[in-house]
């Protein structure tokens, strides 16, 4: 059975919501390593057909992933994303404490590429609008757990603004951290809009790698979250 039929938060005959783990990336690897691809057998749940992702999460990024079970409803879902209809929610913690407790990051993104470092996304007054809610739940040992709200869709978008808005990486992010031990990135909540029906939506639960990061489930608990 795949490691990921036990992990379905939210099912119905349009869409599946599933909690993906750290490590699996949604698109098949150049590498040829496993992905999100190699499991959508085990999740028809009765259909022939197979489920297909909507959106992304980075390889290294837990929690919320909604997956469509029909084209019809899949093309709905893309449009709602694409509209910014979509509720998202994702908590992090962070290599440093801000000193506002919350705030609005407003900061263009740019893709930019080097043969050194690779690609990554930059603030760039020519790149494409990105805004980025964000609320400080919990300091621990120099840094800080934060719940984001994006209210764009961009690539990167919360590890970009993470870096650049608020000036520290997430905890072992690659690419705009020090990528010691395991990203703290996690999509905590997922609610899709759905005309005539209730919205598709789901919680994660919080990876063992923030308890063990001394950010457990009770302060997302505590917060209502």
């Amino acid at each position: 059975m795949s490691l990921l039929h036990d992990r379905v938060l939210f099912i119905d005959g349009e869409a599946i919501i599933i909690d993906k783990p750290a490590g699996l990336p949604v698109d098949a690897p150049r590498d040829g390593s496993l992905s999100l691809e190699n499991h959508l057998s085990s999740l028809t749940f009765g259909f022939q057909r197979w489920p297909l992702p909507v959106h992304r999460l980075d390889r290294d990024t837990s929690g919320c992933l909604l997956l469509a079970r029909n084209p019809k409803a899949h093309k709905r879902y893309a449009a709602a994303f694409e509209a910014g209809t979509v509720q998202k929610r994702y908590v992090a913690v962070v290599e440093g404490v801000p000193e506002l407790d919350s705030g609005t990051i407003e900061l263009s993104l740019k893709k930019v590429s080097s043969a050194a470092k690779g690609w990554r996304m930059i603030a760039a007054k020519d790149g494409k609008s990105a805004v980025t809610e964000w609320r400080k739940l919990a300091e621990n040992d120099g840094r800080a757990l934060i719940i984001f709200t994006p209210r764009t869709g961009r690539t990167h978008q919360i590890r970009a603004h993470t870096l650049h808005g608020l000036g520290f990486g997430i905890a072992g992010d690659p690419v705009y951290g020090t990528g010691h031990g395991p990203m703290l990135l996690h999509s905590r909540f997922l609610s899709i809009p759905r005309t005539g029906k209730a919205p598709a939506e789901a919680t994660a639960p919080l990876p063992a790698t923030f308890t063990a990061a001394g950010f457990g489930p009770e302060y997302l608990d505590d917060a209502g979250l």
